[in-house]
C-alpha cells in the first residue's frame, strides 16, 4: 500500500479541538500510529538522503550520498558520510559552479548584516529564494540556478517565486547557515502519523462510521485492509447515502435566497442529467469550480474563489520485487534537479493492521515518486505556474509517464544492480490536478483576504474545504466542515 494523495496527519498536537475530537471518534490514535512507523528503518539499513543527476541534463547518471535537499523532516534517513568538499566534488558541474555551491555549503555567518536576526524570518519570508542566492550570497552561475530550480518540489514554484524561508525551512535548500536564524525546525513533530495508505484510511474511517455495514471491523488497524462492499453506499433505508460517479454541474434555491425553503443539486451520471433537493447544502470540492456551479454567488465572492488555483501534482507509486540496489547505493532517498521527478524515496515504512512494510531487501517495497509541474516561465505568476503546470498534466499520456518513470529510476539505480525490465512489478500514477489549498494574504484593500470572503454563507448554501481555510492540511478541511455546518445550525 502506499498513498495517492494527502499524505498523513501532520503535527497533530496542533490540532484543534474539533479535528481531535473527530480522530477520537473514528478510534484513530495517534501514539498507535507513530508506534507503527519504522522510525530506524533508514538508519538500520544505512540509507542516507542523496542526490541523483541525470545523464540527458549532466551528461551522466550519478548518485551522490548528500543532500542538497535535505529531506530529513520527513524522513528520518541515515547521516550522511561525505564532507560537503568531499560531495561536490563529485558533481558533474563546472569548476565555477562547484567553487560557488561549495561556498554556499560552507558558509557559517550571518550574510544579512543589515538585516536584525529578530527579523530576518519575516524578510527572507517576502525575498524570493533566487534573490537571496543571487543579492546575498553571491551566487552568479546560471548552472547552479537551473540545479535548484529542480528542487523546489511542494513550494510547487520556480526560485523566482518560492521566498527564500521556505526553501530555506521546509524544503532544506541551501543557506540557512547563512542567516543568524538558529535552531531552526521546519515541522515542531516528527512526519510520522500515517497510515499505509495515508490519509485514505481517514476517508473510509468516515465512511465507515456513517455507514457501518460498508465494511467489517471496529478499529483504526483493521480499516487498512478491510473490504468495502459499494453497495451499501447507496441506500433508500441509510441515513447518509454516497453516490459515486455522480457529477453535480449546478446548485441553486428554490427561489429567492432570503426565502427559500430548498436547495437543488443537479448532477450528471451515465450521461443523464438529475436533481435533487435538500433543506441546505455544503460545497465541499476546489473553490475554483465552486464559482461556475453556483450562479447565485455575487460578483465579490466569485472572484474570491476564483483566486483559488491549486498545485499539480504527480504522486507515483512503483512497486520493486525488492529493494538490493537501494540498500547497495546506501540511499534511502534521493532528490533530482534535472530529472522528471523532483524526488524518489522508499515508502513510509509503516506496519499497520494486515500491512507490513518491507523488513529486508529481498521484500518487495514501494517507491514513492514525486513530480511538480510548474511550467517553464520561471517570473509567470505564482497562479499562471499552477495553471501551466495542470495543462502539462492533461496533455501527457501515460505511456511518457511510465517511460520518465523508469528511466528515471534505471539511470539512479542501475549501478546497484537495478534492471527496471526483471526489478518493477507495477506502477501507479496519481494525477492530481487540484493538490495544495493556498492560502491569502489580505490585500489590495481588502478587508479579508480571498479564501474567507469565499466561503461566506449564501443563504441554505454553505462552504467548507481546506481551500476555505487557506490550507493544504487535512485537519484544516475538517475544522473547516465543523465551521460550515455550525453556520447552518446558527
Amino acid at each position: 500500500l502506499s498513498h495517492g494523495g494527502s499524505q498523513c496527519l501532520q503535527e497533530p498536537r496542533y490540532y484543534s479541538k474539533v479535528s481531535l475530537g473527530l480522530l477520537n471518534d473514528l478510534g484513530v490514535v495517534t501514539r498507535r500510529l507513530a508506534k507503527a512507523f519504522h522510525q530506524d528503518f533508514y538508519r538500520d539499513n544505512g540509507l542516507t538522503d542523496a542526490t541523483f543527476f541525470d545523464r540527458s541534463t549532466y551528461g551522466v547518471d550519478r548518485v551522490v550520498r548528500f543532500p542538497l535537499s535535505d529531506y530529513s523532516t520527513f524522513l528520518p534517513l541515515a547521516p550522511t558520510s561525505l564532507t560537503a568538499k568531499e560531495a561536490v566534488a563529485q558533481m558533474p558541474l563546472s569548476s565555477n559552479s562547484r567553487r560557488e555551491l561549495l561556498r554556499l555549503l560552507e558558509f557559517r555567518t550571518d550574510q544579512l548584516p543589515g538585516v536584525p536576526a529578530a527579523k530576518q524570518r519575516r524578510f527572507l519570508s517576502r525575498l524570493s529564494y533566487r534573490d537571496f542566492l543571487g543579492k546575498h550570497l553571491g551566487v552568479s552561475e546560471s548552472e547552479l540556478f537551473n540545479l535548484f530550480q529542480g528542487m523546489t518540489k511542494d513550494a510547487c514554484c520556480s526560485i523566482e517565486t518560492a521566498s527564500a524561508m521556505e526553501m530555506l525551512g521546509y524544503m532544506g535548500l541551501p543557506g540557512l547557515n547563512a542567516t543568524a536564524i538558529t535552531n531552526y525546525k521546519a515541522l515542531d513533530q516528527p512526519y510520522i502519523y500515517h497510515f499505509p495508505d495515508g490519509n485514505a484510511s481517514i476517508a473510509r474511517l468516515l465512511v465507515r462510521g456513517m455507514i457501518p455495514h460498508v465494511a467489517p471491523g471496529t478499529t483504526m488497524e483493521d480499516i487498512v485492509d478491510a473490504p468495502f462492499d459499494y453497495a451499501h453506499l447507496d441506500q433508500a433505508s441509510s441515513k447518509v447515502r454516497l453516490r459515486l460517479e455522480s457529477t453535480a454541474v449546478r446548485v441553486e434555491h428554490d427561489g429567492p435566497i432570503a426565502s427559500a425553503k430548498r436547495v437543488g443539486v443537479t448532477y450528471v451520471r451515465g450521461g443523464q442529467a438529475y436533481r435533487v433537493w435538500g433543506r441546505s447544502c455544503v460545497l465541499a470540492g476546489y473553490n475554483s469550480m465552486i464559482q461556475h456551479l453556483c450562479p447565485e454567488l455575487p460578483p465579490t465572492q466569485r472572484e474570491a474563489l476564483a483566486a483559488s488555483v491549486k498545485s499539480p501534482i504527480y504522486y507515483t507509486s512503483v512497486l520493486l520485487r525488492d529493494w538490493h540496489a537501494w540498500k547497495n547505493l546506501g540511499i534511502g532517498c534521493a532528490s533530482a534537479p534535472g530529472a522528471y521527478y523532483g524526488v524518489a524515496f522508499l515508502n513510509f515504512p509503516v506496519s499497520l493492521g494486515g500491512c507490513r512494510h518491507a523488513q529486508n531487501p529481498d521484500q518487495p517495497i514501494v517507491v514513492n515518486m514525486e513530480r511538480f509541474p510548474k511550467g517553464d516561465d520561471h517570473t509567470a505568476s505564482y497562479s499562471e505556474q499552477q495553471r501551466a503546470g495542470r495543462h502539462e498534466m492533461y496533455d501527457t499520456s501515460f505511456e511518457t509517464i511510465e517511460r520518465n518513470t523508469r528511466t528515471q529510476l534505471a539511470g539512479m539505480l542501475s549501478s546497484g544492480g537495478f534492471d527496471p525490465a526483471r526489478d518493477i512489478k507495477a506502477i501507479t500514477v496519481n494525477r492530481w490536478a487540484h493538490g495544495y489549498a493556498n492560502g491569502f494574504a489580505a490585500k489590495n484593500g481588502r478587508s479579508a483576504p480571498p479564501h474567507v470572503i469565499g466561503r461566506k454563507r449564501l443563504g441554505r448554501i454553505v462552504i467548507a474545504n481546506s481551500d476555505a481555510g487557506g490550507r493544504a492540511l487535512m485537519d484544516c478541511a475538517i475544522d473547516q466542515a465543523h465551521r460550515a455546518i455550525s453556520e447552518l445550525n446558527s
